[in-house]
């Protein structure tokens, strides 16, 4: 058994591990599963980075801001015994504006319809207020849920045992697994368990695909990403980034290879926030920039040119308008 591993968990993990039993022949093989898997959590817990340690790469951008996910993303993990779609959720929070509530409506809605639960509680932080809220919420399903201990690298062993324990008294699980998503430490065996409470069934996705996001929301999120690192205050709760225009053509430098060109605007609420993502004579918009290009070029397989452009949308958190245009 895997140290500080559920014994139920180290169990299924036999049954299966690369979509089969030991000492089963392949005639015996167990059907082929597929569903979705939900990732509920308060902000911070670690959402994204194990939904992006799942997958195999990035899907969703990470921050140590709140709110940083404010879409239900899914990912797509492929595995012999099945195919497993995580939907990574905003966190669940006591909303204090409508875009807090519809934030939290995404999380609802997306409940009802998945297969398994993950709830994510962080190792490295007492269960709290947050977390009893949350788990207040999942009393009303009868979804199977998972418990999962993020962030075991930041913590220490008596840390994580505490956590389990406390972690168990929140709802009723099916498995509780502590892992590291940064370490790769039970990532695997977190698969195996969500695929094997999957229903049986033929694969939703193409093996080569990864996630569902469109390209320009994916550009928007990287832009977003690379913001909410350099800017502080209250920025973070205020930005909102969207794509204006995409333009793909030949490289110049390599015609084999294409060039785009990105433009993109940053919505803050108020006057005094837009010099904060500024910075003195350009210098933050111009570092968002060239951190933001990088994981753009990743993501469009080219060279890049990115132009910003900072604007005032006045208290757009709480106008449904400013927030469908938005795409909240």
């Amino acid at each position: 058994m895997i140290p500080g591993t559920h014994p139920a968990a180290a169990a299924a993990v036999l049954s299966v591990r690369s979509g089969r039993l030991d000492g089963v022949t392949s005639s015996d093989q167990p059907p082929y599963r597929s569903g979705f898997a939900c990732l509920v959590g308060r902000p911070n817990a670690g959402k994204t980075t194990l939904t992006n340690a799942l997958v195999g790469e990035k899907v969703g951008i990470v921050s140590n801001r709140p709110q940083t996910t404010r879409h239900a993303i899914r990912g797509v993990v492929h595995r012999p015994a099945g195919q497993l779609v995580l939907v990574d959720t905003p966190g669940l929070h006591k909303p204090k504006s409508l875009l807090g509530q519809r934030l939290n409506d995404v999380v609802r809605d997306t409940l009802s319809e998945v297969d398994v639960i993950v709830f994510c509680i962080p190792a490295d932080q007492p269960v709290g207020t947050g977390d009893a809220f949350i788990a207040r919420q999942l009393k009303e399903v009868t979804t199977p849920i998972v418990l999962v201990v993020t962030k075991t690298d930041a913590a220490s062993k008596k840390q994580v045992t505490e956590q389990l324990v406390a972690a168990s008294k929140l709802v009723e699980a099916q498995e509780i697994v502590p892992v590291s998503a940064v370490a790769g430490d039970q990532v695997e065996l977190l698969e195996d368990l969500l695929i094997g409470l999957l229903p049986e069934g033929p694969p939703m996705y193409p093996d080569e695909q990864t996630t569902d996001e469109d390209v320009e929301r994916q550009i928007a999120e990287l832009v977003r990403e690379a913001a909410l690192e350099k800017v502080r205050q209250e920025v973070p709760h205020s930005l909102a980034v969207t794509v204006e225009e995409i333009n793909r053509k030949p490289d110049p430098r390599n015609p084999d290879a294409v060039f785009t060109e990105v433009h993109a605007l940053l919505h803050v609420e108020r006057p005094s926030q837009k010099p904060m993502l500024l910075g003195k004579g350009g210098a933050t918009i111009k570092a968002i920039g060239s951190e933001a290009r990088v994981g753009l070029e990743t993501l469009l397989g080219g060279r890049v040119h990115l132009a910003l452009h900072v604007t005032v949308l006045g208290e757009w958190q709480d106008d449904p308008k400013k927030l469908q245009r938005l795409g909240y």
